[in-house]
């Protein structure tokens, strides 16, 4: 089944809990390209539902961040970063990679 940009963006009120149970285990790309590629799809998810929690507590700009999500997986799962090397010009935005 697949997850759509509208699917992923359903926000959770701000009070309640966060949780990213695949978004907090992979803490490195080596650890996403262990998971099975249907699972890509919920840690897209995850990943957009953090930025959207990170800005709007902290304030910046997402839109670049949101839009770049499933290439940033896709990156990292196909290339082996940090070994091969990605440069991103982003200027000031956020990014949705960790490396």
């Amino acid at each position: 089944m697949a997850v759509t940009a509208r699917d992923s963006i359903n926000c959770l009120p701000m009070d309640q809990p966060q949780t990213y149970p695949l978004l907090d285990y992979h803490q490195f790309a080596a650890d996403l390209r262990h998971l099975p590629q249907p699972k890509l799809a919920q840690l897209a998810a995850e990943l957009r539902q953090f930025l959207i929690q990170s800005v709007s507590t902290r304030g910046g700009h997402f839109a670049a961040g949101l839009g770049t999500v499933e290439l940033t997986i896709a990156l990292h799962y196909v290339y082996n970063t940090p070994y091969d090397r990605l440069v991103w010009d982003v200027g000031h935005q956020a990014t949705p990679t960790r490396c």
